[in-house]
């Protein structure tokens, strides 16, 4: 059982929001989707049970008609197209990196409409036009021809900088510990995260706050952290779960 002291400064930040009548925009989006897994069907039946939407962001490469054959009747799944196949292209010393770096952008750009093409067939229901970047990232100048391959939107890390050609919806909260453990962050780790964006966002920001998940690493500290982040938050009136496609819309339609 979780220490309630680690709960009460994210139940004191919703309480902050719902006595002044605000309510906080939350998103999940989980990466490295290829094919049904039992990580994957925990999260399915987690995000269910609470009536989450979730934001897959699949890997064309290597993902088939099985993942879209279990996806197809999962009404609060949308599918996003995960680079092409979660390759790093970057040198010994440099951060990792798919989209840009030495590649001849052409490569690159061919990769991206293949996988794109592959993923709306796939998921003619599902199917969101959105790019997550492998590691989050992506050189600048392939941005502004994006829009061209067909892609609406644009999902990384961190505070969005700025307005550009595509909706921008990212993720603030990692659950995974990438340099270190490689496990689930500690729960007083991600909860206060989790209130520093909310508090961010009740001084002012609007962007809503993104949660980001890798099912297939997940461990228990991983699991537990989302359990208790669903049970907070689902239903509660200063919180509102919304889908990734409902945030892309919102974008355009101020556009």
């Amino acid at each position: 059982m979780i220490d309630s002291t680690i709960r009460e400064p994210l139940h004191r930040e919703l309480e902050r929001w719902q006595d002044a009548g605000r309510v906080a925009r939350l998103w999940l989006r989980d990466d490295d989707a290829i094919e049904p897994t039992a990580a994957l069907e925990r999260l399915i039946a987690e995000t269910k049970n609470y009536h989450i939407p979730i934001t897959l962001a699949v890997i064309p490469a290597f993902t088939g008609t099985p993942l879209a054959q279990r996806l197809a009747e999962e009404a609060l799944v949308s599918v996003a197209v995960h680079g092409w196949a979660h390759h790093n292209h970057a040198g010994p010393d440099e951060k990792k990196q798919e989209l840009g770096g030495p590649r001849l952008e052409e490569t690159v750009l061919g990769e991206l409409f293949e996988g794109f093409l592959k993923l709306k067939d796939l998921y003619p229901t599902r199917f969101l036009t959105m790019l997550v970047p492998p590691w989050n990232r992506i050189d600048k100048g392939l941005v502004p021809k994006l829009p061209a391959l067909g892609f609406q939107s644009l999902s990384t890390y961190g505070r969005v900088k700025g307005k550009g050609p595509l909706a921008i919806v990212n993720t603030h909260v990692d659950l995974m510990d990438w340099h270190g453990t490689r496990g689930g962050r500690p729960m007083v780790e991600l909860i206060g995260e989790l209130v520093a964006e909310l508090q961010d966002r009740f001084e002012g920001r609007s962007e809503p706050i993104g949660v980001l998940g890798h099912h297939l690493v997940h461990d228990t500290a991983a699991w537990n952290f989302l359990a208790e982040l669903f049970e907070a938050t689902a239903g509660h009136p200063a919180v509102e779960w919304v889908s990734a496609a409902s945030l892309v819309q919102d974008q355009m339609s101020i556009t």
